[in-house]
């Protein structure tokens, strides 16, 4: 690979890109959150706690800019796994709250391996923070 394909590359995935998204998503699950108080009871629950986890998982993804600032540069794949996991198991809630379909289904626990594997990696990156000084 080329120096300027790899920086290309590198471009993608960085600090920038992921505060947006994580920016973006924490504003979508702050909107359901908010929209859930119009919501009967039953179903308000079931949307609150998918806004809760997408919520948390987005600040955890902003949290990765700080692990990378201090020397944990491989925390930069985390947000990734925290994003996408967190969208996935609050989307699934969001349409179990609107009838869609069910709770009970793999796609809540593939949302959970993917976002325990955004926490995996921020705890193995955690292994580089204040090495270099």
């Amino acid at each position: 690979m080329t120096a300027a394909a790899k920086a290309r590359k590198e471009a993608r995935w960085n600090r920038r890109l992921w505060m947006r998204l994580a920016t973006i998503n924490a504003l979508a699950s702050t909107i359901a959150l908010m929209l859930s108080a119009y919501l009967p009871e039953d179903v308000s629950a079931v949307v609150r706690f998918g806004a809760q986890v997408q919520f948390m998982h987005s600040m955890a993804s902003i949290a990765c800019a700080t692990f990378m600032n201090v020397g944990a540069e491989a925390a930069r794949h985390a947000p990734l796994f925290l994003l996408v996991g967190s969208l996935l198991f609050a989307v699934h809630h969001y349409g179990a709250a609107a009838g869609f379909w069910g709770l009970a289904s793999g796609l809540t626990g593939f949302a959970a391996v993917m976002m325990a594997s955004g926490w995996l990696i921020m705890f193995a990156a955690g292994r580089n923070i204040d090495t270099q000084g």
